[in-house]
């Protein structure tokens, strides 16, 4: 199925991309997010708007795009641009602070069976795809022998 014109592939018309991130999800962001203060002696090109960069990360992870290929139309400056901001706010810790407060906001309102729910942490040692400290059994502690040719 083709999308009509102007709207995105996967979005029907009328409905918000999923990359544009609504206010409500942005009040709980923007807190966590770090300040990084401009440097009066080189001040160099304004930083682009924190949101604006949320959206290019969350486009290119939802259309699966590479980085570079970000259109730059879109206004959510450019892929080297995103990724770097993926990349620091990954290392200031912004999206396990994001995911501890939604769960405390769920877990608040009652709304969700836990008994029901399975949540990898990706900080959790055992976490498939996480490396692993010398001694800590996982996936990589199974030998595997070479097959007989």
């Amino acid at each position: 199925m083709t999308a009509p014109s102007g709207v995105a592939p996967g979005v029907r018309k009328g409905e918000q991309p999923p990359w544009v991130v609504p206010d409500e999800l942005w009040a709980r962001i923007e807190p966590l997010l770090p300040v990084v203060p401009r440097r009066p002696d080189h001040p160099g090109r304004k930083r682009l708007d924190d949101r604006k960069v949320l959206c290019g990360i969350l486009f290119v992870l939802y259309t699966g795009i590479q980085w570079e290929f970000l259109p730059q139309e879109l206004g959510y400056g450019s892929g080297m641009t995103c990724w770097r901001r993926l990349r620091d706010w990954n290392r200031a810790g912004v999206w396990q602070r994001l995911r501890e407060r939604l769960t405390t906001e769920l877990r608040g309102a009652d709304t969700v069976d836990w008994s029901r729910t399975e949540i990898e942490h990706s900080d959790d040692p055992r976490s498939p795809g996480m490396p692993r400290q010398a001694g800590t059994p996982g996936r990589e502690a199974v030998s595997r022998s070479p097959r007989p040719r």
